[in-house]
C-alpha cells in the first residue's frame, strides 16, 4: 500500500484545525505530537517499514491496546489490517500528518539506517580467517568489493548519525569479542548502536585511518589525524587519533563543526554562557580592565575557552588588536589574529607569547598556561599594560592559587597582575520536550547536602525521556561559575601564603558563590537535575 501523499499544508495552524476538525468527526482524541509523552521504546519494537507504510506512529502500549497516532482515521480497513499486522487492538488518535512525518524522518535516521548498516556485522562470522590480519590498501578498501563495501558504508553511517544526534566525539573501542561504537553528546558516552562482532575490528580502524591518511600497516604505536566530510552543505572536521590497546587498536573521532560553531560564535556573549546575574556583572568589569589578566580554570571539555571567546567578543573593537594563540584554534573568529601552536615546528605557547608581544597587541588570549616560562611571560604581559586572557586546569580557584605558586611563579607578581579567577564546570539541562516534576525523598535532599526547610516547596524537574533527547533526558548543557574578585583582603593573605580554607572562608565572607551553590540555584530555576549537579560537584555538608 502506498504512503499517503507528503503533506501540503504551510500553515501549521490550519493543519492541526483540520485535524481536530476530523478528530472530532471520527469521535478519536486529537494528540500534539509536540507536547504528547511518547513511549520512545515502541520504536524498537514496532517494524520500521510498518510505520512508514501505513503513516503512523506508536505512542503508549498497555494490556494489548497500542495507542497510535494517524493523520487519517476514516480508512477502517487499513486500521485493521494494521491491526492484524500488529497483533493488537489499535487505540486510534489524531494528529497532523506534518508531525507524523517529522517524527518518521527521525527514526529513519536514528534507527532504521543504522539497524540496516549493523545487521550484518553484529553476526558471527564462521569460516576461514586467513585474512583477518592482511594489510588492506587504499585500492581494496576504496574499491566496490562486497567485502569492504559494508565496513564504509558503516563508517560514514555512524559519522553521519553522530552529527545527527549532535555528538562531539565518537568512541569505537576494541573488547575481548566485541567492539562498541559509542556518541559523546552533551559530554555523556551513550552506545551508537549494538557491538559489532570482533571480526570486523581491523577493517573499521583501517578505513578510519585510510580517510585521516594515516599508515594502515602501522599498529603498535598511536598515530593523529584529520579528515573532513561535507554534511549538510557545510564543512565539517574530524580530529582523529588511534592507540594500540591490549584487544586491538581504539579510535575516537573529536567532530569540529567550525563553520556552524563560527555562526554561533558571531552573536555569543557573556549572556548565554550560564552566568548568574551575580557573577556576570562582577566578571564583565574585570574583562573590560585595561590591563591585567582573566584566568579561567576547569577541566578539559568544561567550555573554558567558549568561555573565553565570549568575553573576547564582548569586549573586541576595530581600536584594539587582539592576538589569540591556541593549540589548537578551533573557531575562528573574524578581526582577531589567531596563531595556532606547533610544537613539531618549535612553536610553543613560550615561544609564540613572546613574538606576540612583539606584535603591539592590546590583549592576548593564551590557550592554556602548562609550565612556568609560559606563566612568567603572561603575568609580565599583564603587568606591563596588556590584558591576558588564559586558562588553568585546577579544580577550583583556590586551587589555582597553589598551582601558579608552585610553578616557581613570584607571588607578589602574581597577585599584582590577577584580575579576577574563573572556575567552571557544566551541567545537562533537561530536556524541554519531555520534562516532568519528580519528587525525592527527605533522606535523599539531606544526603544531598540540603537544608529541608528551605526546599520544602521548590519543584523538582527530571525529562523522561523522548526521541529529542534520545531517551536521556537532558537535552543541551549549561555553565556553573565560581568568580574570586582580587579584594585588598585577598591579595594580602595569598602574598602571606595562607591555607586555602582561609581565603575561602574570606571569599565567602566578601560574597563569592561557589560551584555547587551555583549548580543547585540551576536545580532551583528547574533547568538541571539534582542528580546531575551532585554528578558533578562535590555535596558539601
Amino acid at each position: 500500500m502506498a504512503a499517503p501523499d507528503r503533506p501540503q499544508f504551510r500553515d501549521p495552524q490550519l493543519e492541526a484545525n483540520q485535524a481536530k476538525a476530523m478528530a472530532g468527526r471520527y469521535r478519536c482524541e486529537y494528540v500534539d505530537l509536540k507536547e504528547e509523552r511518547i513511549d520512545h521504546s515502541l520504536f524498537s519494537s514496532v517494524p520500521v517499514d510498518l510505520m512508514f507504510r501505513y503513516n503512523f506512529v506508536p505512542l503508549s502500549a498497555e494490556n494489548g491496546h497500542l495507542s497510535i497516532a494517524l493523520a487519517d482515521p476514516r480508512n477502517l480497513n487499513l486500521i485493521d489490517e494494521l491491526s492484524i499486522l500488529l497483533g493488537k487492538r489499535l487505540q486510534v488518535k489524531v494528529a497532523t500528518l506534518s508531525q507524523i512525518s517529522d517524527l518518521l524522518k527521525k527514526t529513519e535516521q536514528s534507527q532504521r539506517v543504522l539497524d540496516e548498516v549493523t545487521e550484518g556485522f553484529a553476526l558471527d562470522v564462521v569460516g576461514d580467517e586467513e585474512n583477518q590480519d592482511e594489510t588492506l590498501s587504499i585500492d581494496r578498501l576504496t574499491g566496490t568489493d562486497s567485502d569492504i563495501a559494508p565496513v564504509i558504508k558503516l563508517v560514514d553511517t555512524t559519522i553521519f548519525n553522530a552529527l545527527e544526534r549532535r555528538a562531539s566525539d565518537i568512541h569505537i573501542e576494541t573488547r575481548d569479542q566485541e567492539v562498541a561504537i559509542k556518541y559523546r553528546i552533551d559530554g555523556v558516552l551513550q552506545y551508537a548502536m549494538p557491538p559489532i562482532a570482533k571480526e570486523w575490528h581491523s577493517t573499521i580502524i583501517s578505513r578510519i585511518k585510510v580517510m585521516s591518511e594515516l599508515d594502515i600497516a602501522e599498529r603498535r604505536v598511536p598515530q593523529d589525524g584529520r579528515f573532513r566530510v561535507r554534511y549538510k552543505g557545510r564543512l565539517i572536521d574530524f580530529r582523529v587519533s588511534v592507540m594500540p590497546t591490549i584487544h586491538g587498536e581504539d579510535s575516537v573521532l573529536r567532530v569540529l563543526d567550525k563553520e556552524s560553531m563560527s555562526e554561533k560564535f558571531s552573536s555569543l556573549s557573556l549572556d548565554v554562557v550560564g552566568f548568574s546575574e551575580h557573577d556576570i556583572t562582577r566578571f564583565r568589569r574585570a574583562i573590560k580592565e585595561p590591563y591585567g589578566m582573566v584566568l579561567v580554570t576547569g577541566p578539559t571539555g568544561s567550555g573554558k575557552t567558549t568561555t573565553l571567546y565570549a568575553a573576547l567578543m564582548e569586549i573586541k573593537n576595530d581600536e584594539d588588536k587582539i592576538i589569540t594563540i591556541e593549540d589548537p584554534v578551533e573557531y575562528q573568529i573574524k578581526g582577531i589574529t589567531q596563531i595556532p601552536v606547533n610544537e613539531k615546528k618549535g612553536l610553543t605557547f613560550a615561544r609564540g607569547l613572546r613574538s606576540i608581544l612583539r606584535h603591539d597587541p592590546d590583549k592576548v588570549m593564551v590557550g592554556e598556561i602548562r609550565d612556568q616560562e609560559t606563566a612568567q611571560i603572561a603575568i609580565n604581559a599583564a603587568l606591563t599594560g596588556h590584558l591576558v586572557f588564559t586558562t588553568v586546569h585546577a579544580n577550583n580557584v583556590i586551587d589555582v592559587l597553589g598551582r601558579f605558586l608552585n610553578m616557581g611563579v613570584e607571588a607578589y607578581n602574581f597577585v599584582s597582575a590577577l584580575n579576577c579567577i574563573l572556575a567552571q564546570r557544566l551541567v545537562r539541562m533537561i530536556c524541554e520536550h519531555c520534562k516532568k516534576p519528580v519528587e525525592y525523598t527527605d533522606e535523599y535532599l539531606v544526603e544531598s547536602g540540603l537544608k529541608l526547610e528551605e526546599w520544602r516547596d521548590v519543584t523538582f524537574y527530571e525529562g523522561a525521556g523522548c526521541f529529542e533527547c534520545g531517551g536521556t533526558g537532558y537535552r543541551g548543557r549549561t555553565a556553573i561559575h565560581e568568580l574570586l574578585d582580587l579584594s585588598e583582603r585577598i591579595r594580602e593573605m595569598i602574598l602571606q601564603r595562607r591555607p586555602g580554607s582561609e581565603v575561602k572562608r574570606a571569599a565567602k565572607e566578601e560574597g563569592m558563590r561557589f560551584l555547587r551553590e551555583s549548580a543547585v540555584e540551576k536545580v532551583r530555576m528547574g533547568i538541571s537535575t539534582l542528580k546531575e549537579v551532585n554528578k558533578v560537584t562535590f555535596i558539601e555538608g
